[in-house]
């Protein structure tokens, strides 16, 4: 079954497949990016879709930011293979140690880790946010050369309290969301 537009959100409760339009479809991948980089194979096998839309909840590390933000690009907060290869990159690899977004503004670092804490890394390389499946949709649909975006909903401050903060607010971004959703489909 091809579609124009497939979305990717790791759960449930941060958005609602009622919510949607009919003839948008989802895909939940479950935390972290194994289950993204599953769940993305199967909705592109699955859906065929001409672009690929990531929604979910992020940590900030810019103080800055909150609501609803336009990721432009997205990193490996967790690649640690020094000395075979800088933090964030693999080694021995030739895909990208970066992903670019068709639009967007700002740098998520993606990790199989929840953030609480203060890393100086992430301040070094101007992360802006992070989350925990990102990185490997981007890599899924840049193998599969089909363009993607991805909308976060900053619900906590990467620190010592994220857990409960995320907890409480994991489903307030789906508002506004849907909200983005109609100016850009």
């Amino acid at each position: 079954m091809k579609t124009q537009l497939l979305i990717i959100t790791a759960l449930e409760s941060e958005l609602k497949r009622e919510a949607l339009p009919t003839n948008v479809k989802i895909v939940y991948c479950g935390i972290g990016k194994i289950n993204a980089a599953l769940a993305t194979l199967y909705g592109i096998q699955e859906y065929q879709p001409q672009r690929i839309i990531n929604f979910g909840t992020a940590g900030k590390v810019n103080r800055q930011l909150s609501g609803l933000i336009d990721i432009a690009t997205v990193i490996q907060r967790d690649m640690l293979t020094e000395p075979l290869a800088p933090r964030g990159k693999t080694p021995f690899c030739n895909r990208p140690h970066a992903y670019h977004a068709a639009g967007g503004q700002y740098l998520c670092g993606t990790g199989d880790s929840f953030v609480t804490a203060h890393d100086p890394w992430l301040h070094e390389q101007q992360v802006d946010v992070v989350d925990m499946e990102l990185f490997a949709i981007a890599t899924v649909a840049h193998q599969h050369q089909i363009p993607w975006q991805s909308f976060k909903y900053i619900t906590d401050e990467a620190n010592q309290d994220s857990g409960v903060d995320w907890q409480d607010r994991v489903n307030h971004g789906q508002a506004c969301f849907l909200e983005k959703l109609q100016t850009i489909w």
